[in-house]
């Protein structure tokens, strides 16, 4: 029990600004994170061992509470022997008063004890309880910065790579944006060449496809559009005749 007090108490007086600027120093809150889980498993042990010593605060309570009746009962008894003139009773009476009442101290003493023990680790775990919401808070608040310092060395990172190239290998880069700048020309000029083919052949198989869907219009108008078929079967049976001929 004793091992355990001394750690919450080591956590409870541990000193945040230290704590934070090892944090700030190392570039990591991993310092302060060992601290919350620190923290946190001597808090679940202190809340058991304090249920514990308050389990055994109320048996001490409820035992020297017997004995203190017991005891009661056993001194109203020994007047009561001594008035009817018994004495030898009252004289048990008295040796068994006498040990009852050393019980009855005894767990007064362990009563009193485990109370301020039971008390000791009240306070620690609520001062630890606080002390730990601190922690939380400045641990979220430095999370915060440590990103914002990141964010801010990358932008100083990139402003100076910027820096460097200022000047350096224009001509280079300028071929280079002239080579890029002719492949796309030349890319869309082939656009450009198979966009107007592909218009003029669209154009060509519409302008056909009208025609023949008019010539169609005026065969079945003049009554030719279903014996045209019958004429072309007949005249291709003829040439086979005179061919067998």
């Amino acid at each position: 029990m004793a091992s355990l007090l001394e750690k919450a108490q080591t956590l409870i007086s541990a000193n945040l600004h230290d704590m934070v600027d090892r944090a700030l120093q190392a570039n990591s809150v991993a310092v302060m994170k060992q601290y919350i889980r620190d923290a946190e498993n001597n808090l679940d042990a202190l809340e058991d061992a304090q249920a514990t010593v308050g389990g055994e605060v109320k048996t001490l309570e409820r035992k020297y509470n017997d004995y203190k009746k017991k005891a009661d009962q056993l001194d109203r008894n020994i007047d009561a022997l001594i008035m009817q003139g018994k004495t030898d009773l009252a004289r048990a009476a008295q040796v068994e008063l006498n040990s009852t009442r050393r019980l009855q101290e005894q767990y007064h003493e362990q009563w009193v004890r485990q109370q301020r023990e039971y008390e000791s680790l009240q306070n620690a775990r609520l001062k630890l309880e606080a002390k730990l919401d601190v922690i939380k808070q400045e641990q979220k608040e430095l999370e915060a910065l440590m990103e914002l310092a990141k964010s801010k060395e990358m932008t100083v990172k990139a402003i100076k790579s910027l820096d460097d190239l200022v000047g350096v290998g224009d001509s280079d880069i300028a071929r280079l944006g002239e080579s890029i700048r002719g492949r796309l020309d030349k890319a869309t000029a082939y656009s450009e060449m198979y966009a107007s083919r592909l218009d003029t052949q669209m154009d060509d198989a519409l302008g056909r496809a009208e025609i023949d869907l008019q010539l169609d219009e005026r065969k079945r108008r003049l009554g030719l559009a279903d014996t045209e078929p019958a004429e072309e079967e007949s005249k291709s049976a003829g040439e086979m005749s005179s061919t067998e001929s």
